[in-house]
């Protein structure tokens, strides 16, 4: 007998074959067993999940012998005619090569005959979103109202190109993808009865790129057979896959995060040497990225690692990096990604990409050493001038009359305190509106980040800071300190010409001390409040005036009457 591929000799012949989807193979039993089943079904999902092999177990259960069974016994003429093709009234067929008009009718004019062999007449229509337009509504009716000997089962890979129609007229059932763990576990069973040794870590390897489907971790494996000697190794599959092991995933990371920009382009020349495929490399490199950032957020996420197993080196490897940085270059290397499908040289935007990520970590540091240096200098600058007013206080006290203290404080200002436009500001709170306001806090988060990037000085100064009120084209901002408003105004230019790109229109900003905002905006709505209620007051005076007065008033209007009573 000819070789057959793993994956068809051991394709599932009852449900709990069916691995990782026991929410549909559940009550797909259940339904069997208390004879309750639909007359047409729609599994849907990804490829190499069970779908097929779901509808095949499906029919076979219907038609036991046995029934009604949750299992299919395997051993009657029914489930061994069904499984060996023999029984013509279970029909497989592929919508990719019949999705005509005419293939449909031929199924609708065929229905009303009863089984030849068995209970009940099944068709299972594969990739049936590949069916026309026309065959689509000519199995309609069919589908709504078949014969009570035949069961409809409709596989696709993809639901949403198949009409509401048919989706309405059928039971769904979505299949997903099988984790990893459950691949493992059907494949170590599989290879212990083949009796042939592979290694956990090309178990390991062979789940992540089979990326959820059985049917592929199957053909993967067979070919890693065929290609190992005696035991099947992770370098077989990663030669086998174009996979990049976890350790060299590890060693070009730590290059990149420590700026050695030979080590890693010698890397990546190197893995392209050796055959690896670009776009797995980056698409190995992405979710290695995710495993390392969800691992730094929680430990407790082992079982939602894709592409890593936690051993030591990405233990130390967690702990070097930083959270922003892995969120920048999984940015990055999405984007390489996306320019990789439409070039002949992926290779080249890798290189560009690797380097972008190296220059970016020694811009970052940069940028958070001038940050901190600038904030310690305020601090120490803050500090130096507390310290100068006390001695200076202190010196005056003790040698001069306190007449002459309050004439030199009239006379001599303290040089360079900012002088607060409270005028500016009282016309900017007279025009503010709330929306204003709201619209520049919306945007605050995004306009920091951007002036980050663009001037660390000023993205210091403005740190602590936060817009109090706005107008169409004023903004009042309130700090912490007099020398953070001289400071902000030294970088007026930079700041506004931001807002101006994050806001989408011109806007001046104002600066003013906390303490002096919190004294003005009390001020003013005292004000605010003193006018209102003379406002209330005056319109109730004119309520309450006679009412034959106000009854003239309606009739001959307010200026006649004022001249009439003069």
């Amino acid at each position: 007998m000819s070789y057959q591929a793993l994956y068809r000799v051991w394709r599932p012949q009852k449900f709990d074959d069916v691995v990782g989807q026991s929410h549909i193979t559940r009550t797909l039993q259940n339904a069997i067993f208390q004879n309750k089943f639909s007359h047409a079904y729609l599994f849907s999902g990804p490829r190499g999940t069970g779908k097929t092999s779901a509808a095949k177990i499906f029919a076979k259960a219907v038609n036991c012998q046995a029934a009604p069974v949750k299992e299919p016994c395997g051993e009657c003429d029914a489930c061994i005619g069904i499984q060996d093709g023999t029984i013509s009234d279970v029909i497989e067929i592929d919508a990719a090569s019949n999705n005509g008009v005419e293939q449909i009718r031929d199924i609708r004019d065929k229905v009303k005959y009863a089984p030849s062999a068995v209970t009940y007449k099944v068709y299972i229509i594969d990739e049936v979103h590949m069916l026309s337009i026309g065959a689509f509504n000519a199995l309609l009716k069919t589908l709504e109202e078949p014969p009570p000997h035949v069961i409809f089962i409709l596989a696709t890979t993809e639901p949403h190109k198949i009409p509401l129609t048919i989706i309405s007229r059928c039971q769904r059932f979505d299949f997903k993808r099988i984790t990893p763990p459950f691949l493992i576990s059907r494949m170590k069973d599989i290879m212990a009865q083949e009796e042939i040794e592979v290694t956990d870590e090309a178990f390991h390897a062979i789940s992540l790129a089979a990326e959820g489907g059985m049917r592929d971790a199957l053909s993967l494996l067979d070919q890693a057979i065929s290609y190992s000697d005696q035991i099947v190794e992770l370098e077989d599959v990663l030669a086998i896959t174009g996979s990049v092991s976890q350790g060299k995933l590890t060693e070009l990371l730590d290059a990149l995060y420590h700026q050695d920009a030979k080590l890693v382009l010698k890397l990546v020349d190197l893995f392209i040497q050796e055959g690896k495929d670009p776009g797995r490399l980056i698409h190995d490199l992405i979710y290695f990225l995710r495993d390392l950032l969800l691992y730094q957020s929680t430990s407790d996420f082992d079982d939602l690692l894709e592409r890593a197993v936690v051993d030591q080196p990405f233990i130390e490897l967690q702990k070097q990096v930083s959270a922003d940085w892995i969120q920048k270059a999984i940015t990055e290397l999405n984007q390489c990604q996306q320019e990789m499908k439409w070039t002949n040289t992926p290779k080249v935007f890798i290189e560009i990409t690797m380097l972008k990520l190296t220059e970016a970590q020694t811009q970052q540091k940069a940028s958070d050493v001038d940050s901190t240096q600038l904030l310690q200098l305020t601090e120490k600058l803050d500090k130096l001038e507390k310290e100068l007013q006390t001695i200076k206080a202190n010196k005056v006290s003790s040698n001069e009359p306190v007449q002459a203290q309050a004439a030199k404080q009239r006379t001599s200002p303290a040089k360079n305190k900012y002088r607060v436009p409270y005028e500016r500001i009282r016309q900017v709170l007279s025009e503010a509106e709330k929306k204003f306001l709201q619209e520049v806090h919306g945007k605050w988060t995004i306009f920091m980040n951007m002036l980050k990037q663009q001037s660390a000085p000023a993205h210091a100064v403005l740190q602590d800071a936060k817009p109090s009120a706005a107008s169409v084209e004023m903004l009042v901002i309130s700090f912490k300190y007099d020398i953070h408003c001289s400071l902000a105004l030294d970088h007026q230019q930079t700041i506004e010409s931001l807002l101006l790109e994050v806001l989408g229109k011109e806007m001046h900003f104002i600066p003013i001390p906390e303490t002096n905002w919190l004294e003005l905006r009390q001020d003013f709505i005292a004000k605010q409040r003193q006018q209102t209620k003379k406002d209330t007051n005056d319109s109730e005076d004119k309520e309450q005036e006679d009412p034959i007065v106000s009854e003239a008033r309606k009739l001959v209007g307010d200026d006649l009457l004022e001249i009439h009573e003069e």
